[in-house]
Protein backbone atom coordinates (compact mmCIF):
# COMPACT_ATOMS: atom_id res chain seq x y z
CA UNK A 1 0.00 0.00 0.00
CA UNK A 2 2.39 2.72 0.87
CA UNK A 3 5.30 1.10 -1.60
CA UNK A 4 3.10 2.59 -3.87
CA UNK A 5 2.71 5.98 -2.75
CA UNK A 6 6.19 6.03 -2.10
CA UNK A 7 6.95 5.04 -5.97
CA UNK A 8 4.78 8.24 -6.63
CA UNK A 9 6.47 10.23 -4.46
CA UNK A 10 9.58 9.39 -5.79
CA UNK A 11 8.97 10.21 -9.29
CA UNK A 12 8.29 13.45 -8.52
CA UNK A 13 11.59 13.79 -6.17
CA UNK A 14 9.69 13.70 -2.74
CA UNK A 15 12.95 13.88 -0.39
CA UNK A 16 13.36 10.18 1.28
CA UNK A 17 10.98 8.14 -0.92
CA UNK A 18 13.80 6.28 -2.60
CA UNK A 19 13.99 4.39 0.36
CA UNK A 20 11.30 2.37 0.25
CA UNK A 21 12.93 1.03 -3.10
CA UNK A 22 15.33 -1.14 -0.75
CA UNK A 23 14.10 -4.68 0.71
CA UNK A 24 16.68 -3.71 3.56
CA UNK A 25 14.69 -0.74 4.74
CA UNK A 26 11.20 -2.08 4.36
CA UNK A 27 12.17 -5.38 5.98
CA UNK A 28 13.63 -2.74 8.99
CA UNK A 29 11.21 -0.67 9.26
CA UNK A 30 8.50 -3.75 9.14
CA UNK A 31 10.08 -5.59 11.86
CA UNK A 32 9.92 -2.49 13.85
CA UNK A 33 6.16 -1.54 13.37
CA UNK A 34 5.37 -5.45 14.05
CA UNK A 35 7.02 -5.55 17.59
CA UNK A 36 5.27 -2.27 17.84
CA UNK A 37 1.85 -3.52 17.19
CA UNK A 38 2.12 -7.02 19.11
CA UNK A 39 3.06 -4.93 22.22
CA UNK A 40 0.93 -2.06 21.91
CA UNK A 41 -2.35 -3.76 21.11
CA UNK A 42 -1.30 -7.29 23.19
CA UNK A 43 -2.33 -5.27 26.42
CA UNK A 44 -5.78 -4.10 25.00
CA UNK A 45 -6.64 -8.04 23.53
CA UNK A 46 -5.31 -9.37 27.09
CA UNK A 47 -7.83 -7.40 29.05
CA UNK A 48 -10.86 -8.17 26.18
CA UNK A 49 -10.43 -11.73 26.26
CA UNK A 50 -10.45 -11.55 30.19
CA UNK A 51 -13.66 -9.39 30.10
CA UNK A 52 -14.70 -12.03 27.72
CA UNK A 53 -13.70 -15.01 29.98
CA UNK A 54 -12.27 -16.70 27.20
CA UNK A 55 -9.71 -18.49 29.53
CA UNK A 56 -7.68 -21.50 28.81
CA UNK A 57 -9.15 -24.72 30.05
CA UNK A 58 -6.50 -27.27 31.82
CA UNK A 59 -7.00 -30.36 32.73
CA UNK A 60 -4.79 -31.83 35.50
CA UNK A 61 -2.26 -33.88 34.04
CA UNK A 62 0.21 -33.78 37.13
CA UNK A 63 2.72 -31.69 35.55
CA UNK A 64 4.48 -29.17 37.76
CA UNK A 65 2.88 -25.51 38.01
CA UNK A 66 0.10 -26.70 35.23
CA UNK A 67 -2.76 -25.85 37.54
CA UNK A 68 -1.43 -21.95 37.97
CA UNK A 69 -2.10 -21.49 34.10
CA UNK A 70 -6.10 -22.27 34.63
CA UNK A 71 -8.39 -19.44 33.23
CA UNK A 72 -5.13 -17.44 31.46
CA UNK A 73 -6.65 -15.93 28.32
CA UNK A 74 -6.35 -17.41 25.31
CA UNK A 75 -6.57 -17.24 21.53
CA UNK A 76 -3.70 -14.72 21.44
CA UNK A 77 -2.80 -15.82 18.64
CA UNK A 78 -5.09 -12.71 16.83
CA UNK A 79 -2.08 -10.50 18.56
CA UNK A 80 -0.04 -12.46 16.04
CA UNK A 81 -2.02 -12.44 13.38
CA UNK A 82 -2.80 -8.51 13.12
CA UNK A 83 1.09 -7.47 14.06
CA UNK A 84 2.05 -9.65 10.56
CA UNK A 85 -0.80 -8.06 8.61
CA UNK A 86 -0.40 -4.85 8.94
CA UNK A 87 3.18 -4.38 8.44
CA UNK A 88 3.00 -6.42 4.95
CA UNK A 89 0.38 -4.43 3.95
CA UNK A 90 1.79 -0.92 4.57
CA UNK A 91 5.41 -2.24 3.24
CA UNK A 92 4.98 -5.18 0.85
CA UNK A 93 4.33 -4.89 -2.63
CA UNK A 94 0.50 -6.46 -2.48
CA UNK A 95 0.97 -7.47 -6.73
CA UNK A 96 3.22 -9.88 -5.29
CA UNK A 97 2.04 -13.60 -5.79
CA UNK A 98 4.50 -14.63 -3.13
CA UNK A 99 2.57 -11.91 -0.85
CA UNK A 100 -0.63 -12.59 -1.82
CA UNK A 101 -0.27 -16.59 -0.95
CA UNK A 102 1.28 -15.49 2.45
CA UNK A 103 -1.94 -13.51 3.14
CA UNK A 104 -4.61 -16.01 2.14
CA UNK A 105 -2.18 -18.38 4.76
CA UNK A 106 -2.34 -15.76 7.36
CA UNK A 107 -5.72 -15.47 7.55
CA UNK A 108 -6.90 -19.21 5.96
CA UNK A 109 -5.49 -20.90 9.10
CA UNK A 110 -5.83 -18.17 11.45
CA UNK A 111 -9.52 -18.16 10.75
CA UNK A 112 -9.14 -22.37 11.34
CA UNK A 113 -7.45 -21.93 14.83
CA UNK A 114 -9.93 -19.21 15.90
CA UNK A 115 -13.25 -21.51 14.77
CA UNK A 116 -11.13 -24.41 16.92
CA UNK A 117 -10.62 -22.33 20.08
CA UNK A 118 -14.17 -20.87 20.16
CA UNK A 119 -16.07 -24.29 19.98
CA UNK A 120 -13.47 -24.95 22.90
CA UNK A 121 -13.49 -21.85 24.95
CA UNK A 122 -17.15 -21.02 24.32
CA UNK A 123 -19.14 -24.74 23.57
CA UNK A 124 -16.90 -26.30 26.50
CA UNK A 125 -16.16 -29.20 24.35
CA UNK A 126 -12.29 -29.71 24.77
CA UNK A 127 -11.58 -31.28 21.20
CA UNK A 128 -12.48 -28.05 19.64
CA UNK A 129 -13.42 -28.69 15.83
CA UNK A 130 -13.58 -32.38 14.63
CA UNK A 131 -10.09 -33.43 12.82
CA UNK A 132 -11.95 -33.93 9.47
CA UNK A 133 -12.96 -30.36 9.48
CA UNK A 134 -8.94 -28.81 10.11
CA UNK A 135 -7.73 -31.76 7.44
CA UNK A 136 -10.03 -29.84 4.88
CA UNK A 137 -9.38 -26.54 5.60
CA UNK A 138 -5.65 -27.69 5.52
CA UNK A 139 -5.84 -29.84 2.42
CA UNK A 140 -7.92 -26.64 0.98
CA UNK A 141 -5.25 -24.17 1.85
CA UNK A 142 -2.88 -26.61 0.54
CA UNK A 143 -4.57 -26.73 -3.21
CA UNK A 144 -4.44 -23.10 -3.37
CA UNK A 145 -0.95 -23.16 -2.69
CA UNK A 146 0.21 -25.84 -5.08
CA UNK A 147 -2.03 -24.71 -7.82
CA UNK A 148 -0.70 -21.49 -7.97
CA UNK A 149 2.50 -22.05 -7.66
CA UNK A 150 2.36 -24.86 -10.11
CA UNK A 151 0.29 -22.67 -12.71
CA UNK A 152 1.16 -19.01 -12.17
CA UNK A 153 3.11 -17.43 -14.82
CA UNK A 154 4.61 -15.42 -12.13
CA UNK A 155 6.10 -17.78 -10.08
CA UNK A 156 9.46 -18.52 -12.18
CA UNK A 157 13.32 -19.29 -11.36
CA UNK A 158 16.33 -18.97 -13.05
CA UNK A 159 18.30 -22.30 -12.43
CA UNK A 160 21.73 -22.43 -11.08
CA UNK A 161 24.38 -23.65 -13.67
CA UNK A 162 27.04 -25.56 -12.47
CA UNK A 163 30.68 -24.70 -14.79
CA UNK A 164 33.04 -27.64 -14.45
CA UNK A 165 36.73 -27.78 -15.26
CA UNK A 166 38.90 -30.74 -16.80
CA UNK A 167 38.89 -32.51 -13.36
CA UNK A 168 35.51 -32.38 -13.01
CA UNK A 169 35.45 -30.05 -10.29
CA UNK A 170 32.77 -27.04 -10.01
CA UNK A 171 35.07 -24.16 -11.10
CA UNK A 172 32.18 -21.25 -10.83
CA UNK A 173 28.59 -21.41 -10.88
CA UNK A 174 26.19 -19.50 -13.06
CA UNK A 175 22.80 -18.04 -13.15
CA UNK A 176 20.55 -18.57 -16.73
CA UNK A 177 19.68 -15.47 -17.90
CA UNK A 178 16.06 -16.74 -18.39
CA UNK A 179 13.22 -17.06 -16.07
CA UNK A 180 11.34 -20.29 -16.91
CA UNK A 181 8.81 -22.19 -14.57
CA UNK A 182 9.96 -25.09 -13.44
CA UNK A 183 9.38 -27.65 -10.60
CA UNK A 184 12.60 -28.31 -9.26
CA UNK A 185 13.41 -27.14 -5.51
CA UNK A 186 16.62 -27.40 -3.51
CA UNK A 187 17.81 -30.35 -2.12
CA UNK A 188 20.27 -30.49 0.32
CA UNK A 189 23.31 -32.16 0.74
CA UNK A 190 24.13 -33.13 -3.02
CA UNK A 191 26.17 -31.09 -5.65
CA UNK A 192 23.84 -30.94 -8.19
CA UNK A 193 21.23 -29.67 -6.01
CA UNK A 194 18.30 -29.58 -8.03
CA UNK A 195 15.55 -31.95 -7.66
CA UNK A 196 12.24 -31.73 -10.10
CA UNK A 197 9.67 -33.24 -9.21
CA UNK A 198 8.40 -34.09 -12.75
CA UNK A 199 11.12 -36.91 -12.16
CA UNK A 200 8.88 -39.00 -10.21
CA UNK A 201 6.34 -38.66 -12.69
CA UNK A 202 9.19 -40.05 -15.49
CA UNK A 203 6.89 -43.87 -15.68
CA UNK A 204 3.60 -41.27 -17.02
CA UNK A 205 4.85 -41.24 -20.43
CA UNK A 206 1.87 -38.38 -22.45
CA UNK A 207 0.38 -37.97 -18.40
CA UNK A 208 3.58 -36.77 -17.07
CA UNK A 209 2.71 -32.82 -16.73
CA UNK A 210 -1.19 -34.12 -15.34
CA UNK A 211 0.84 -36.79 -12.68
CA UNK A 212 3.74 -34.24 -11.66
CA UNK A 213 1.22 -31.52 -11.02
CA UNK A 214 -0.82 -34.47 -8.82
CA UNK A 215 2.52 -35.24 -7.05
CA UNK A 216 3.43 -31.73 -6.31
CA UNK A 217 -0.33 -30.67 -5.30
CA UNK A 218 -0.07 -33.52 -2.60
CA UNK A 219 3.83 -32.70 -1.31
CA UNK A 220 1.79 -29.26 -0.23
CA UNK A 221 -1.06 -30.48 1.21
CA UNK A 222 1.12 -32.94 3.10
CA UNK A 223 4.00 -30.50 4.02
CA UNK A 224 1.33 -27.98 5.09
CA UNK A 225 -0.68 -30.34 7.24
CA UNK A 226 2.56 -31.90 8.81
CA UNK A 227 4.35 -28.38 9.63
CA UNK A 228 0.60 -26.46 11.10
CA UNK A 229 -0.14 -29.69 13.19
CA UNK A 230 3.34 -29.92 14.21
CA UNK A 231 3.72 -26.32 15.44
CA UNK A 232 0.09 -27.19 17.25
CA UNK A 233 1.62 -29.80 19.60
CA UNK A 234 4.73 -27.85 20.45
CA UNK A 235 2.59 -25.12 22.05
CA UNK A 236 2.04 -26.26 25.36
CA UNK A 237 4.73 -24.72 27.21
CA UNK A 238 4.73 -20.52 27.65
CA UNK A 239 6.83 -19.05 24.79
CA UNK A 240 8.20 -22.21 22.76
CA UNK A 241 6.20 -22.50 19.89
CA UNK A 242 6.13 -18.53 19.45
CA UNK A 243 10.10 -18.57 20.56
CA UNK A 244 10.76 -21.31 18.19
CA UNK A 245 8.82 -20.18 15.23
CA UNK A 246 10.82 -16.76 15.52
CA UNK A 247 14.16 -18.11 15.36
CA UNK A 248 12.75 -20.36 12.11
CA UNK A 249 11.37 -17.26 10.47
CA UNK A 250 14.49 -16.04 11.20
CA UNK A 251 16.07 -18.52 8.90
CA UNK A 252 13.61 -18.43 6.16
CA UNK A 253 14.09 -14.93 5.66
CA UNK A 254 17.76 -15.26 5.22
CA UNK A 255 17.46 -18.00 2.76
CA UNK A 256 14.56 -16.08 0.89
CA UNK A 257 16.66 -12.67 0.59
CA UNK A 258 19.98 -15.08 -0.62
CA UNK A 259 17.59 -16.93 -3.00
CA UNK A 260 15.91 -13.69 -4.65
CA UNK A 261 19.92 -11.50 -4.58
CA UNK A 262 21.66 -12.60 -7.88
CA UNK A 263 24.92 -12.71 -6.25
CA UNK A 264 24.02 -14.67 -3.28
CA UNK A 265 22.17 -17.49 -5.12
CA UNK A 266 25.70 -17.89 -7.40
CA UNK A 267 27.68 -17.77 -4.56
CA UNK A 268 25.89 -20.38 -2.85
CA UNK A 269 24.84 -22.73 -6.02
CA UNK A 270 21.22 -21.93 -5.77
CA UNK A 271 18.23 -20.94 -8.14
CA UNK A 272 17.36 -17.45 -8.37
CA UNK A 273 14.33 -15.91 -7.20
CA UNK A 274 13.00 -13.22 -8.84
CA UNK A 275 9.94 -11.58 -7.01
CA UNK A 276 10.69 -13.68 -3.91
CA UNK A 277 12.57 -10.40 -2.22
CA UNK A 278 9.12 -9.52 -1.13
CA UNK A 279 9.25 -12.59 0.85
CA UNK A 280 12.07 -10.70 3.36
CA UNK A 281 9.49 -8.38 4.45
CA UNK A 282 6.70 -10.74 4.98
CA UNK A 283 9.43 -13.07 7.42
CA UNK A 284 10.46 -9.70 9.06
CA UNK A 285 7.20 -8.86 10.03
CA UNK A 286 6.46 -12.53 11.26
CA UNK A 287 9.47 -11.98 13.17
CA UNK A 288 8.53 -8.89 14.64
CA UNK A 289 4.91 -10.19 15.84
CA UNK A 290 6.86 -13.38 17.06
CA UNK A 291 8.92 -12.08 19.52
CA UNK A 292 6.82 -9.12 20.68
CA UNK A 293 4.35 -12.00 21.45
CA UNK A 294 6.64 -13.29 23.71
CA UNK A 295 6.29 -9.60 26.05
CA UNK A 296 3.31 -11.32 27.68
CA UNK A 297 3.46 -15.14 26.37
CA UNK A 298 6.88 -15.79 28.05
CA UNK A 299 6.71 -17.55 31.30
CA UNK A 300 4.72 -16.82 33.48
CA UNK A 301 2.66 -16.39 30.35
CA UNK A 302 0.05 -13.55 30.43
CA UNK A 303 -1.86 -15.29 27.85
CA UNK A 304 -1.42 -18.50 25.29
CA UNK A 305 -1.50 -18.17 21.38
CA UNK A 306 -4.11 -21.10 21.27
CA UNK A 307 -4.81 -22.99 18.10
CA UNK A 308 -5.42 -19.24 16.38
CA UNK A 309 -1.96 -18.71 17.00
CA UNK A 310 -0.10 -21.95 16.52
CA UNK A 311 -1.95 -23.29 13.65
CA UNK A 312 -1.01 -20.39 11.91
CA UNK A 313 2.53 -19.84 12.67
CA UNK A 314 2.80 -23.71 11.18
CA UNK A 315 1.01 -22.97 8.06
CA UNK A 316 3.16 -20.06 7.63
CA UNK A 317 6.04 -21.47 7.77
CA UNK A 318 5.18 -24.31 5.80
CA UNK A 319 4.22 -22.37 2.55
CA UNK A 320 6.83 -19.75 3.06
CA UNK A 321 9.50 -22.86 2.50
CA UNK A 322 7.60 -24.44 -0.09
CA UNK A 323 7.50 -20.53 -2.07
CA UNK A 324 11.27 -20.32 -1.10
CA UNK A 325 11.70 -24.15 -2.63
CA UNK A 326 13.67 -25.15 0.66
CA UNK A 327 10.76 -27.21 1.78
CA UNK A 328 13.10 -30.10 1.92
CA UNK A 329 15.42 -28.37 4.41
CA UNK A 330 12.27 -28.72 6.63
CA UNK A 331 12.93 -31.95 8.99
CA UNK A 332 16.06 -29.70 9.67
CA UNK A 333 14.85 -26.30 10.43
CA UNK A 334 11.67 -27.51 12.04
CA UNK A 335 13.39 -30.50 14.23
CA UNK A 336 11.36 -29.14 17.29
CA UNK A 337 7.65 -29.76 16.06
CA UNK A 338 9.23 -32.61 14.26
CA UNK A 339 10.37 -34.66 17.30
CA UNK A 340 7.05 -33.10 18.92
CA UNK A 341 5.11 -34.99 16.57
CA UNK A 342 7.13 -38.01 16.11
CA UNK A 343 6.87 -38.49 19.80
CA UNK A 344 3.04 -38.11 19.92
CA UNK A 345 3.04 -40.86 17.01
CA UNK A 346 5.61 -43.65 18.54
CA UNK A 347 3.89 -43.26 22.14
CA UNK A 348 0.39 -43.92 20.74
CA UNK A 349 1.72 -46.65 18.35
CA UNK A 350 3.60 -48.52 20.99
CA UNK A 351 0.99 -48.02 23.37
CA UNK A 352 -1.58 -50.05 20.94
CA UNK A 353 0.73 -52.24 20.04
CA UNK A 354 1.80 -53.75 23.73
CA UNK A 355 -1.72 -53.32 24.85
CA UNK A 356 -2.55 -56.09 21.81
CA UNK A 357 0.46 -58.53 22.78
CA UNK A 358 0.38 -58.32 26.22
CA UNK A 359 -2.69 -57.02 27.35
CA UNK A 360 -1.36 -53.87 28.81
CA UNK A 361 -0.77 -50.87 27.35
CA UNK A 362 2.75 -49.48 28.06
CA UNK A 363 4.64 -46.32 27.28
CA UNK A 364 7.97 -45.29 25.76
CA UNK A 365 7.89 -41.55 27.35
CA UNK A 366 6.47 -40.73 30.46
CA UNK A 367 4.41 -38.20 28.42
CA UNK A 368 3.79 -36.34 24.85
CA UNK A 369 4.39 -33.99 23.68
CA UNK A 370 8.00 -34.54 24.36
CA UNK A 371 8.28 -31.32 26.04
CA UNK A 372 5.86 -32.53 28.40
CA UNK A 373 8.19 -35.62 29.53
CA UNK A 374 10.64 -33.79 31.06
CA UNK A 375 7.92 -31.68 33.23
CA UNK A 376 6.55 -35.35 34.98
CA UNK A 377 7.65 -36.04 38.13
CA UNK A 378 9.15 -39.37 38.91
CA UNK A 379 10.48 -42.39 37.52
CA UNK A 380 8.05 -43.75 34.52
CA UNK A 381 9.00 -47.57 34.95
CA UNK A 382 11.97 -49.58 33.80
CA UNK A 383 10.73 -50.80 30.50
CA UNK A 384 12.21 -48.00 28.46
CA UNK A 385 15.18 -45.87 29.77
CA UNK A 386 14.53 -43.15 27.87
CA UNK A 387 11.63 -42.36 30.49
CA UNK A 388 13.98 -40.76 32.27
CA UNK A 389 15.22 -37.90 33.93
CA UNK A 390 14.19 -38.49 36.83
CA UNK A 391 13.74 -35.00 38.13
CA UNK A 392 11.81 -32.21 36.67
CA UNK A 393 13.31 -29.48 34.43
CA UNK A 394 11.74 -26.14 35.46
CA UNK A 395 9.55 -24.62 32.68
CA UNK A 396 11.38 -21.83 32.00
CA UNK A 397 14.83 -23.35 31.43
CA UNK A 398 13.19 -26.46 29.52
CA UNK A 399 11.80 -23.59 26.55
CA UNK A 400 14.83 -21.61 26.66
CA UNK A 401 17.03 -25.43 25.82
CA UNK A 402 14.56 -26.08 23.36
CA UNK A 403 15.00 -22.47 21.58
CA UNK A 404 18.80 -23.19 22.05
CA UNK A 405 18.23 -26.59 20.18
CA UNK A 406 15.95 -24.31 17.79
CA UNK A 407 19.09 -21.77 16.73
CA UNK A 408 21.31 -24.67 16.15
CA UNK A 409 19.22 -26.42 13.62
CA UNK A 410 18.76 -23.00 12.01
CA UNK A 411 22.10 -22.02 11.47
CA UNK A 412 22.67 -25.79 10.60
CA UNK A 413 19.68 -25.15 7.73
CA UNK A 414 21.67 -22.40 6.37
CA UNK A 415 25.11 -23.84 6.33
CA UNK A 416 23.49 -27.07 4.44
CA UNK A 417 23.26 -24.74 1.07
CA UNK A 418 27.36 -25.36 1.31
CA UNK A 419 28.00 -28.61 2.55
CA UNK A 420 27.67 -30.56 -0.38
Amino acid sequence: MLYDLFVYLDRIDFPGAGLFKYISFRSGVAIMFALFISTLIGRHIINKLQRMQIGEPVRNLGLEGQMNKKGTPTMGGIIIIISILIPVILFARLNNVYIILMLITTIWLGALGIADDYIKVFKKDKEGLRGKFKIVAQVGLGLIVGMTLYLSPEVVIRENLEVLNSDNVIEEVQIHPSETKSTKTTIPFFKNNNFDYAWLASWAGEWKKEVTWLFFVLIVIFIVTAVSNGANLTDGLDGLAAGSSAIMGVALGILAYMSSHLEFASFLNTMFLPGAEELVIFAAAFIGATIGFLWYNSYPAQVFMGDTGSLTLGGIIAVYAIIIRKELLIPVLCGIFLVESLSVLIQVFYFKYTKKRYGEGRRIFKMTPLHHHFQRPGNAGIQALIQRPYNVVPESKLVIRFWLIGIILAVITIVTLKIR
